[in-house]
Formats: structure tokens, C-alpha cells, sequence
């Protein structure tokens, strides 16, 4: 790459191009409560869950969902008015006038259960990452989000960051130039006890007794019945494909948010699993994964290659890049006229140039040309909620398009193979066999969106 003076890169940064993509005005949709408040129901109240009501504390917190008691416990103590439930069917059948809006911090496998039931009773809803477990259920969070007409958002908090609007103002304004390559890479699964990973000693894990205070077929909803084991909880359903969605779906909505967003890439057109460490016998995510994503070409926006990297795995260093090794984790867009880089997230940006260029940079930034969110995504969707913002930048019509882009990852990453999409189609058109996958099975009793086709 040609090295630019410190000239000649001040006079580009300073002419910004226009048509950068504006989030929607505000939404006119009051909760209708007399005290100016959101009436929260709370889905998966232990673990992540306690980061959601944490930070909407401000509202009222009337109803609490786990399947677990001793993972509510924190929760239950410190709202001790809130009605209690393990089950959100139940839940909603007897409070769903008392409702405005939902928390959902489930498992991956049970998002898309309790995000329906919430907008099939006109409930807003906000939903941790991945969205979805599967790539229909994610199409049909799009539909009944429009059929509905509630306020969504999948809780990758970095969507709703200055470093992402950074990302973007600073390609749209043709900072980068053409970018033709992105590299993304994590340093997990961490196989640890206190990790997100952990390997059973068997496959499928030994028989144990469910513990006090655990529903465990509520905990399993519209997964395949299976013996209890402490292989699957409280995070370890992470690494079983039938229920998480490994590193990939764990942490592509935080890694590739920026270059899907910047990049406006859309659906690929390809992914090719180039290197895996081989799968347990029953579905388990490997150690180590590289793929390799393609791209189409969007109007005048060039065709892209991206390469994500996990286990510890990292693409090769260029010396343009000016670092003496990669962090363990961190994206690049690499762009024709200077590249940039971001950590797992895409909080701190940063141009990959020398100091005195970098520093002259940040003094002479383009415009801002996107809102700023105040105080994260929840705040984001509370707003919109009460009609005192714009609808949320990560609302179902774009986080499901972005964890659509990374469960087709994890599907060539599952069967170690190379995927070739229709995305009008919804189709694996390579493999026919995959349409089981696409849209997963139910048990009965937890079937949902269905009517929207």
C-alpha cells in the first residue's frame, strides 16, 4: 500500500462524502402507563439476563422468568414485587395486559420462542446475541417484527457505540478507499471450567440428577429431549450446535457488526470452512476454525473477502499494518488507500498509520453525519419505547440479517464444508440436505411464526 504524506491524507479526511445511511425518525409508540414508566417483563433473569434489568432498573420490573431459582435468586431478591414464573407461556397468558415490554437473556435455542410470544401479544422486545439459533426463525423475527409494529433489538452493545459510527462515517466519507479484504479473528473457545466451553467426558455427557430448583425440560423448550448434565449448564450449552452456536455465533454480532454495517454486506453468496479441528461425534464445536466468507459486489462497492479466525488462530501479520504482532482478537478492513483496525469490538477504532498521522487525524475528524446513542442499547430501545428517540439501530430488520451472515458461517464451520446461498431462496443450493438446518425441528408445544409464511 502506498504510504500517504501527512498532507495529502488531511486534505481527503477533511471533504466527507455524503450518503451516509441515517438511522429512522421517531417513533410515536407511548407505553401508556400514568407514571411515564415501561412495564419490563424479564426472560432469563440469572447470568446475562442480570445485565439487561441492571440497566432498566429506572422502569418497573413486573414480572421475572427463569427456569433456574438459583440463578434468578439475585434477581427475585432485588425485585420482590415482581411476579415470579419459570415458564413465559404461563407468564404471559395470565399478564399480558400488565406488559409493555420484554427482556429475553435465554439460552440461544429459546430466543426466538420467547421474542414470538412477546410480539404475537404486541409486546416490545429486546433479545440478546445471537438473535436466533437458526436462519428461518431469524427471517420470521423480521416478519413479525412489521406485522406487530413493536420496538426490537438484539443487545450487541457496540452497535449502539461512537467507535461503530466512527467505522462507518469514516468509509462512507472514502477514508479507506476501496475495501476488498476484512480479517476478524477471537482467541476462543476457552475450554475452561469457567469458561464458555467446556468438554464432556462422554458423548452424549453421563446422566445426572437435575438439580433443586431447575425445571429442566422448560430449560430443554423446543430442543430435543436429553438427559441432564452439568456439560450443558449454566453457559456450557455454548459449544453444542443443537443448542448454541459456538464462538462464531457467541461473538460474530459484536466482531464483523462493524464491516457488515460499513461494508453494507449483506447476505455472502459463499462460506468455506478452510481449516477445522475435527467435531466430537455428537455436534460439538471444534477448538480451532478459519473461514472464509465471499461477497458480491454492492453498485459501485467491490467484492469482499472476509476471513474470520478462532481458537487462538490469526491471519498473517503485513508489515503495512505497523504492529509487531495482532492482539488476540480484532478486525482489519483493509482499504486501497489505509486500513483499519478494531478489537473484538467495535468500541476504539483506529487508522493503521504512523502516530504523527494518526494524531493529525483525530484532530481533523470527518463529520458526524449518524445520531449518537446516550446509554447503550437498552436505553436505545427504551427511548424508542417511549417515543423519545429513533427506532434502535440494531432492530430485527438489520441484527437478523447480521446473525443470518454468521450462522451460515457456523453451518459450513458444523459440517466442515463449503456452503453456496441463495439468500432469495433461503436455500443451500450444494447441499439439499440442509434444509434441516435452516429450519430446525420443535418439540411440541414451542412451534411459532408459522402463520407469517
Amino acid at each position: 500500500m502506498k504510504k500517504l504524506s501527512r498532507r495529502s491524507f488531511l486534505t481527503r479526511t477533511s471533504a466527507a462524502a455524503a450518503g451516509t445511511l441515517m438511522l429512522p425518525g421517531i417513533l410515536k409508540y407511548g407505553n401508556g402507563r400514568d407514571n411515564g414508566k415501561v412495564n419490563i417483563a424479564v426472560i432469563g433473569v440469572g447470568g446475562q439476563g442480570q445485565s439487561n434489568w441492571r440497566e432498566c432498573m429506572q422502569e418497573n420490573i413486573v414480572a421475572l422468568c427463569d427456569v433456574s431459582e438459583t440463578a434468578a435468586a439475585n434477581g427475585f431478591k432485588t425485585f420482590p414485587n415482581a411476579k415470579r414464573y419459570k415458564d413465559f407461556r404461563v407468564m404471559f397468558d395470565e399478564m399480558a395486559n400488565q406488559i409493555d415490554a420484554v427482556l429475553v437473556a435465554t439460552p440461544d435455542h429459546v430466543h426466538f420462542a420467547a421474542a414470538m410470544a412477546a410480539m404475537e401479544r404486541g409486546k416490545h422486545v429486546l433479545v440478546e446475541k445471537p438473535l436466533a439459533h437458526n436462519i428461518w426463525q431469524l427471517r420470521t423475527l423480521r416478519k413479525a417484527a412489521k406485522k406487530y409494529k413493536v420496538i426490537t433489538q438484539m443487545g450487541n452493545q457496540g452497535h449502539a457505540t461512537m467507535g461503530i459510527r466512527y467505522v462507518k462515517e469514516w468509509y462512507d466519507a472514502g477514508i479507506l478507499g476501496d475495501v476488498k479484504e476484512v480479517f476478524a479473528w477471537f482467541d476462543g473457545p476457552e475450554f475452561t471450567p469457567r469458561g464458555y466451553f467446556l468438554k464432556p467426558d462422554a458423548y452424549p455427557p453421563k446422566e445426572e440428577p437435575i438439580p433443586a430448583g431447575l425445571d429442566w425440560d422448560l430449560w430443554l423448550g423446543p430442543a430435543a429431549v436429553r438427559p441432564y448434565s452439568h456439560f450443558y449448564i449454566p453457559r456450557f450449552w455454548r459449544g453444542w450446535y443443537e443448542l448454541g452456536n459456538g464462538e462464531l455465533g457467541d461473538w460474530a454480532c459484536h466482531t464483523l457488526d462493524a464491516p457488515f454495517w460499513s461494508l453494507d454486506l449483506d447476505m455472502p453468496v459463499s462460506v468455506d470452512s478452510v481449516f477445522k479441528t475435527p467435531n466430537t461425534p455428537d455436534g460439538y464445536v471444534s477448538d480451532q476454525s478459519i473461514l472464509k466468507f465471499e461477497f458480491k459486489a454492492r453498485g459501485k462497492k467491490p467484492p469482499v473477502t472476509l476471513r474470520w479466525y478462532e481458537g487462538g488462530l490469526k491471519p498473517d501479520n503485513r508489515p503495512e499494518w505497523g504492529m509487531p504482532e495482532l492482539p488476540s482478537q480484532g478486525m482489519i478492513m483493509v482499504g486501497s488507500k489505509v486500513s483499519l483496525m478494531t478489537g473484538g469490538r467495535p468500541n476504539d477504532p483506529k487508522l493503521l498509520l504512523p502516530k504523527e498521522d494518526w494524531d493529525a487525524f483525530t484532530k481533523n475528524l470527518p463529520p458526524e453525519r449518524i445520531p449518537r446513542v446516550k446509554g447503550g442499547p437498552r436505553a436505545e430501545w427504551l427511548a424508542a419505547i417511549k417515543g423519545e428517540g429513533p427506532e434502535p439501530g440494531s432492530n430485527f430488520e438489520y441484527s437478523a440479517r447480521l446473525t443470518e451472515m454468521a450462522s451460515l458461517g457456523v453451518l459450513a464451520q458444523r459440517m466442515n464444508t463449503r456452503i453456496e446461498y441463495d439468500e432469495k431462496k433461503m436455500k443451500v443450493t450444494n447441499h439439499k440436505d440442509y434444509d434441516k438446518y435452516i429450519k430446525e425441528p420443535v418439540r411440541k408445544g414451542w412451534s411459532y411464526g408459522e402463520d407469517l409464511w
